[in-house]
């Protein structure tokens, strides 16, 4: 399968089950267009008459540019094969029973009100409950008893508002340096915060012991201000963005990332993005709010039309502060065209419910941080481990073969069938589609592979 797009000047190909990434001359970009369905001499023949007034463009062009399409398809580098689908089981069977990442919910409290999260303000659709480091500290050993031999372990602080409990992550991270070692064991660690509790002591901890912060910042501040408020209803950006500077600044380029969601109420979130840059902040991502359909946050069809333009129009914009000498990253347009993710990834998916999984403050254990709270996806605890088989080997089959619809879909190695919690909350099964993520993930995917060839070609 090949996809072939046009965007900023350039002509691409993609050819989907190799990887491969082709910019061509039009002449090119017709032939591979024509090359499965029809032969050689009418291919040409086609050519000849399509380009019959430009000068530049001979027969002879025209047969040397065929000869190296074929060339290609030899190489397997246009139009080859899938021949991965055999392996979708038998890679994720290799690692049954190792847990590589946890999402600690440090706190299920939260000291914003914000209207379009996913997590009832924190709540998780139950009572406001902070960790406690016994509960903290058995999750840790659970994730070290199932990682196998597997030496880096993730884990992410999470809420509600994770710095809520800090003295519990605290203590956290000090448990797990004191034994890292003689287990054999490397923690990395992930702090995601709203910001409203950063000080001097946060910061200083947080970047000497976090490999990676999460910052939520929504961009502008009539944006970031309409959702992101108090229980008094006063926003929050003057008191965080301060915060957010201080504490990336201090980071010496260590990684970041500056986490906005875009509603209804944005779609023009480019402005947003505009916004962040003018803070100082380089290290960004805005993901499309997920949420119920009447929801006001929700995004429209006439939505849709004015993302792809901004998705485009970042793209752009990427390439300017290149050529200007500031360039900065978008989260979902990191991509290598030189080896691109592993092909476990690509075929396997995140990993929820079966490599990572989200544990609440009293211990019970779910397939990810967007599935907390539905009691028909809790897979056990951190005391007794996974109890739930039969809604692990669900999440265990959820590779991207198992999406009907993803077979003809020509970013499918690149989503790896998507996110099961957005899949089942928009079709009520995990290897549903949520079509509208479906349709943005494929516009990213097209404005990213054209930014790292345009990167690649200097």
């Amino acid at each position: 399968m090949i996809h072939q797009y046009k965007l900023g000047d350039y002509n691409i190909v993609l050819d989907v089950c190799s990887g491969s990434v082709h910019v061509v001359d039009e002449v090119a970009y017709d032939i591979i267009a024509m090359f499965e369905q029809f032969g050689r001499e009418e291919i040409c023949s086609a050519m000849e008459e399509k380009y019959a007034l430009r000068q530049d463009v001979s027969k002879e062009d025209i047969l040397e540019c065929y000869n190296q399409i074929v060339g290609l398809k030899n190489a397997g580098k246009l139009f080859a094969p899938d021949t991965f689908e055999p392996m979708a089981g038998e890679l994720k069977q290799k690692t049954a029973g190792v847990v590589k990442a946890l999402c600690l919910h440090v706190a299920h409290t939260c000291n914003l009100n914000c209207a379009y999260c996913f997590a009832s303000q924190g709540k998780y659709h139950g009572e406001r409950a902070l960790m406690s480091y016994e509960v903290g500290k058995q999750a840790l050993d659970f994730l070290m008893d199932n990682s196998g031999s597997r030496r880096n372990l993730e884990v992410d602080f999470f809420g509600g508002e994770p710095l809520m409990n800090f003295d519990v992550v605290k203590d956290l991270v000090a448990y797990a340096r004191s034994v890292e070692k003689e287990r054999g064991k490397n923690f990395r660690f992930t702090l995601t915060t709203n910001g409203v509790l950063v000080d001097e002591d946060v910061i200083e901890w947080a970047n000497r012991e976090c490999s990676n912060v999460v910052l939520s910042l929504d961009g502008r501040k009539e944006v970031h201000d309409r959702f992101r408020v108090d229980y008094a209803g006063n926003g929050s950006w003057e008191k965080i963005v301060p915060k957010f500077q201080k504490f990336v600044e201090a980071r010496g380029g260590r990684e970041y990332y500056m986490r906005g969601t875009f509603t209804h109420a944005n779609p023009d979130f480019l402005k947003d993005i505009q916004t962040m840059l003018d803070l100082g902040f380089n290290e960004l991502s805005m993901e499309p709010v997920v949420c119920a359909e009447d929801d006001p946050s929700a995004l429209t069809e006439e939505d849709m039309a004015i993302i792809m333009d901004q998705y485009e129009k970042l793209a752009q914009l990427m390439l300017e502060k290149d050529r200007e000498g500031k360039p900065f990253t978008f989260y979902h347009y990191m991509i290598d065209l030189s080896g691109g993710p592993c092909i476990y990834k690509r075929i396997s998916g995140c990993g929820s419910g079966t490599e990572y999984m989200a544990v609440t403050p009293e211990g019970e254990l779910y397939p990810c941080h967007q599935f907390v709270g539905e009691e028909r996806f809790k897979l056990g605890d951190i005391w007794n481990g996974v109890s739930n088989t039969a809604v692990q080997d669900e999440f265990a089959s959820c590779n991207v073969y198992a999406h009907p619809e993803c077979r003809d879909c020509w970013a499918r190695l690149y989503c790896s069938g998507g996110c099961a919690a957005n899949a089942y909350h928009a079709t009520g099964s995990v290897t549903g589609v949520y079509q509208q993520g479906c349709e943005l993930f494929r516009k990213r995917m097209e404005c990213a592979i054209m930014v790292a060839a345009a990167r690649a070609l200097g």
